[in-house]
């Protein structure tokens, strides 16, 4: 057994551990980090961590690769301090989309990380949404992969959605759609997209569903440029949809993202804070959702060696 369990964080998202925390009843812990005027990353614990069960908060946020080095040292650190088990809570785990080599030359750099994280010496991994189911494969040690399904539905539940379709963006995320749905007891429907001809721009937008005069909930993994988004919507709305929520788990928001949302026109925006949102990219219809409830119950029962899985039954 350890002697105890202490949370950390980076500076990725020093307000969910702080959340994290306060869902624990504990304190965060004390850590330094920081930068030297050559960019190098500096890390010290300011308390005895030795034979403890240490929890390290850090989604891949922007800036992505200064995220996951900082994370690294701190495992690193983590270790050579003596702490008994340590585990990377990464809400949002970057470089998801680089899961498989679908073209010649190109690296698989979610698997490049998860080696990395294992040579640094982390025993554990606490993540959520993964944007690929076989990534929980790249890690040969153990990952609990949280889904902030339930955070979301539980905010629906509370509205009035008879009228309303959930709509996936693309087939590739019909089963998150359909989970939601069924949850929500509201029918589905399926953007189907088709390139003409050998482009890299224009695609046909079919919608496989009944839309026509009803709301539509589009529900996504990630925004990232919106660009998605932009499509599903506007799809939608030539089939004759009305009011379009949108929903993702992380909302990463870049580049022309919060332009796209706001010419967009939709009725609400409603995301998890896997990762933070600068106040400059929080629209006036956005809803965040906390999902340190979730991330705090979940490393609770690791530390007391309790069914991770019995929160989603």
């Amino acid at each position: 057994m350890y002697s105890d369990l202490a949370v950390f964080s980076g500076r990725a998202h020093p307000e969910l551990a702080r959340a994290i925390c306060a869902r624990l009843g504990r304190p965060l812990g004390r850590c330094d980090v920081f930068e030297f005027a050559n960019e190098n990353i500096f890390v010290q614990y300011q308390e005895n961590i030795r034979a403890q069960d240490v929890y390290i908060v850090q989604p891949f946020s922007s800036p992505v690769n200064t995220s996951i080095l900082e994370l690294l040292i701190m495992i690193d650190a983590a270790r050579r301090a003596s702490a008994g088990r340590v585990t990377a809570v990464i809400p949002y785990y970057a470089y998801g989309r680089s899961d498989k080599k679908d073209q010649p030359r190109v690296p698989i750099t979610a698997r490049l990380i998860a080696n990395m994280l294992e040579t640094a010496g982390v025993d554990r991994i606490l993540t959520m949404n993964l944007h690929a189911g076989q990534i929980q494969g790249f890690f040969n040690i153990p990952l609990d992969e949280l889904n902030a399904l339930y955070t979301v539905a539980a905010y629906f539940r509370t509205k009035d959605l008879h009228d309303y379709t959930v709509v996936a963006t693309d087939v590739g995320g019909e089963k998150r759609a359909r989970d939601l749905a069924v949850k929500l007891d509201l029918p589905l429907a399926i953007i189907d997209k088709r390139r003409i001809g050998n482009t890299e721009t224009t695609e046909a937008m079919h919608v496989i569903g009944e839309v026509e005069g009803r709301n539509c909930l589009i529900l996504d993994d990630e925004i990232s440029t919106a660009g998605t988004i932009v499509s599903a919507a506007t799809a939608l709305r030539h089939h004759g949809a009305r009011d379009i929520v949108v929903s993702c788990y992380h909302p990463i928001l870049s580049g022309p993202a919060v332009e796209r949302l706001k010419a967009l026109d939709v009725k609400e925006l409603v995301v998890t804070d896997s990762v933070p949102i600068p106040a400059d990219k929080l629209l006036d219809n956005t809803t965040v959702l906390s999902i340190a409830p979730l991330l705090g119950d979940a490393i609770g029962r690791i530390h007391s060696g309790q069914s991770v899985g019995a929160l989603f039954q």
